[in-house]
């Protein structure tokens, strides 16, 4: 049960003076939410400020800076219509004091409320920002004015909050004040020594502070409300995943004895030996399974690293223990992939191995839902068809997931509650920094892979505008002439009104008037079937030029493509970016990466492609991007199992998320059902920020 205590902040939004279903529903639009039932007065109290208005700077009006806001006395002198039938000039109202003139400057009046507002030789007090024109200072719609015998209702210092359309600052701030003063008196989840050390006051005080900035030091990061805060929300996500990690340990793995017989077989076929990492990578992934807790462990690796081959090695090893594993992948195209790569690397060991899709239907489902449950198939590759309730294993292992980002922290918990309790392994191509990492998989220990396997060229990567495409398509062609293969990358399926980006079925249109029927296309709307025979296409070299949205993103493989064309690279991620370009240099020829950008580019993004360029480190670039677009974005903030962070930001509070995970563990440690009077209270810190779903796995058991 949620505190009584919590109960005013999350009563809904409409509980707040003013809010009726039309302002709700711009309020759910500004908080994210699907609907106005579905907001609640906490999330106005987590939506944080992020500039100021300060209006006391009231210099003389000759001495008004330009392009700052500041607060003028004057009084009025004569007001200047716009000339009848000129609706789109501007009305003028012009105010002096012993220095000199200022005209305040409004568009599309309607009305005669200037007048009542601004009434002729009244002394009145405006705020705004004053821009300088040919010697003479204008203030252009001015944010406050009122009577000089009313000054006192100014506010002085102001937050400024995100918008959405529709919306006004007063209207919002006002609803703020609302929420923030409903905020009790919480009790203290931080233990006193940190408290002190740290300089933190407690979490109310931190939550007024926020909203009420005395100047910009406030709001800057490093504040110390907002460190506290940050660490607040460091803490409960991190007491959260060590809930969960305490829940799945408590179920005892199986111990896994591998004896080496069927890998070894595997191994010496292979015609590359394994990387230092690879090795050290399949040495902690054995250690964990041959001892009695469950493993959970993430095996992070760029593109091309050799995921794969780690994981073939930790499923031998579970079959060699004479039991089952499976290995599941996002996509249909990947697990389909997975099938072909494994079935040849295996073929020594003489392994069986089956596929289990949402396609696979009928006679051929049963029959291998059938070996499945008889222990003949020994390692199973699908999609997430493999943990459907019909599924039943003989005695399954070892589950690896590839790509863990969607697959989260509940779906591992939906595979425990059915009474499987498999090691986990878990793959990810997308570099997530170590702070990333503690933050959205603290409950999962991690092994790097560092090195490209043995004989992979560099990728040349190129950056060029949107105006040179003629030539890349002219190079296309004497390359495709020479029997190579690109991809062609765009963002979009199909061509919208309200966008101007190239669309992948458009730019199919254009290439196959150049190339005809050697140019190939597949993107996600397409059925699984179309997608298959595209890429089958593709791979076979009956086309020789593949044009695609993102669906080519993770995994596909076709070694003798060596062009990879990107168009609109700066609407990308730096991490998508890099494991699109991942796609080629897969061969043993020299590749290359055009990265097209419609102009003109940011500072931002000029930045972002230039790192691209210089650097094929898939960490690297992660941490840059992270540097860059800020966490939720790096891992799309909405994907299950990923921390969209409120007020804590990885960039700025690092050093705090690394306290919170020891906290956490200690605390898990000592109080594993959160009784204690600090128990209590980090209750409350798991209701307040939304993780209460940790809680129930207490229930649980």
């Amino acid at each position: 049960m949620r505190p009584a205590l919590l109960d005013p902040l999350f009563a809904s939004l409409s509980s707040l003076p003013g809010i009726g279903p039309k302002l709700g529903e711009l309020f759910a639009r500004l908080l994210g939410q699907e609907s106005a039932e579905d907001c609640r007065v906490v999330d106005l109290i987590f939506h944080r400020p992020h500039g100021l208005i300060d209006r006391r700077k009231q210099p003389d009006i000759a001495r008004a800076p330009e392009g700052v806001i500041v607060t003028i006395t004057g009084r009025v002198d004569r007001h200047q219509p716009p000339p009848r039938g000129k609706g789109n000039a501007p009305y003028r109202v012009f105010l002096h004091d012993e220095t000199g003139e200022l005209a305040l400057t409004f568009f599309r009046v309607k009305g005669n409320w200037l007048e009542k507002a601004l009434p002729l030789d009244e002394q009145v007090v405006v705020s705004g920002k004053v821009e300088w024109f040919n010697g003479r200072p204008s203030m252009v719609h001015p944010d406050y004015m009122v009577k000089a015998s009313e000054a006192g209702s100014l506010p002085l210092v102001e937050p400024v909050y995100g918008l959405t359309a529709g919306l006004s600052p007063r209207v919002l701030r006002k609803e703020v004040e609302a929420a923030v003063a409903r905020i009790p008196a919480l009790p203290e989840w931080i233990e006193p020594e940190l408290l002190r050390r740290q300089g933190f006051s407690d979490a109310r005080d931190a939550f007024l502070r926020l909203h009420e900035p005395r100047d910009e030091t406030d709001l800057d990061p490093q504040a110390p409300a907002r460190r506290r805060l940050a660490y607040d929300e460091f803490l409960a996500g991190q007491i959260s995943l060590a809930l969960v990690r305490q829940r799945l340990r408590r179920v005892a793995g199986r111990p896994v004895r591998a004896t080496g017989a069927l890998s070894r077989l595997v191994v010496d076929a292979l015609p590359f030996a394994l990387t230092a990492s690879q090795q050290a990578a399949v040495a902690d992934i054995l250690a964990d399974m041959a001892g009695e807790q469950r493993m959970l462990r993430l095996l992070q690796g760029d593109v091309g690293a050799g995921k794969t081959a780690v994981a073939l090695m930790a499923m031998l090893a579970a079959v060699e223990s004479g039991g089952q594993a499976v290995l599941m992948a996002p996509t249909e195209i990947l697990a389909r992939q997975h099938v072909a790569t494994l079935s040849r690397m295996a073929a020594p060991a003489g392994v069986t191995i089956d596929v289990l899709t949402g396609r696979t239907k009928g006679r051929e489902r049963e029959a291998v839902l059938e070996r499945i449950a008889a222990g003949e198939t020994q390692i199973v590759i699908g999609t997430h068809a493999l943990f459907q309730d019909n599924v039943a294993y003989r005695d399954l292992v070892l589950a690896v997931v590839d790509e863990q980002h969607r697959f989260g922290v509940h779906q591992r918990l939906r595979l425990t509650a059915k009474g499987i309790t498999p090691h986990m392994l878990v793959m990810t191509a997308t570099p997530i920094p170590r702070t990333l990492v503690l933050a959205a998989f603290g409950d999962m220990d991690v092994s790097k892979l560092t090195e490209k396997p043995a004989g992979r060229k560099p990728i040349h990567t190129v950056v060029m505008p949107q105006e040179r495409t003629g030539e890349i398509v002219g190079r296309l062609r004497t390359a495709l002439a020479a029997g190579k293969k690109a991809y062609w990358i765009c963002p979009l399926v199909e061509e919208s009104e309200e966008s101007d980006l190239m669309s992948a079925e458009e730019r199919h249109a254009t290439l196959t008037s150049v190339f005809g029927a050697a140019a190939g296309l597949v993107h996600g709307r397409m059925s699984g079937p179309e997608k298959d025979a595209a890429m089958l296409a593709f791979k076979t070299g009956e086309t020789r030029l593949l044009v695609a949205t993102t669906v080519v993103e993770v995994g596909v493989d076709v070694p003798d493509a060596t062009i990879m064309v990107i168009e609109h690279a700066e609407r990308f991620g730096l991490a998508q970016l890099h494991q699109l370009r991942g796609r080629v240099g897969r061969g043993d020829e020299a590749s290359s990466c055009i990265l097209l950008y419609k102009g003109p580019l940011s500072e931002n993004g000029r930045a972002r492609l230039s790192i691209l360029r210089e650097t094929e480190d898939g960490f690297r670039i992660a941490e840059e991007d992270l540097k860059l677009r800020g966490e939720g974005e790096l891992l799309g903030t909405r994907q299950s199992g990923t921390p969209g962070f409120l007020l804590a930001s990885l960039e700025a509070h690092g050093d705090l998320l690394e306290i919170a995970r020891k906290d956490a563990a200690y605390v898990i440690e000592r109080d594993p059902e959160l009784t204690s009077a600090r128990g209590e209270a980090l209750r409350t810190l798991l209701y307040l920020y939304r993780r209460d779903e940790a809680i129930r796995f207490l229930r649980a058991g």
